[in-house]
């Protein structure tokens, strides 16, 4: 077994698939549109889904917001630096939300973003192998 994706449901899908690939740099991998269920459904990734794990972005037609709940926590990506992951995000319009530093009670060095549905994106700073 292997997770294939992560779904998560946004207002404006132009919005969102903008953030996902201009600003975290993923590809959009597919999207269709289901006109009887009034959906569309958008795939983003850095690999190709036979490769890595992707992002489902889900648009209900007729639904501009969501209440996120307190259930949810984030997606995790992995970068070289941090700080500069930050100063990307800010430059290309993203919203920063935690300045990149060590976690609290660790050594590991986060910082977190957000989309713009207000998902929480978290860099973890890990050198690539």
């Amino acid at each position: 077994m292997r997770i294939l994706h992560t779904m998560l449901r946004v207002g404006n899908l132009d919005r969102s698939l903008d953030f996902y690939t201009n600003v975290l740099g993923m590809r959009l991998l597919r999207k269709k549109d289901y006109p009887e269920g009034r959906f569309t459904l958008a795939f983003v990734g850095y690999d190709d889904e036979d490769k890595g794990t992707v992002i489902e972005l889900t648009h209900n037609w007729d639904t501009e917001k969501y209440n996120l709940g307190d259930a949810y926590g984030h997606i995790a990506l992995q970068v070289d630096n941090a700080a500069k992951a930050c100063d990307m995000v800010r430059q290309k319009g993203g919203k920063v939300t935690r300045e990149a530093g060590p976690m609290k009670h660790g050594q590991t060095v986060i910082a977190f973003v957000e989309d713009p549905d207000g998902y929480k994106i978290e860099f973890i700073e890990r050198k690539a192998a």
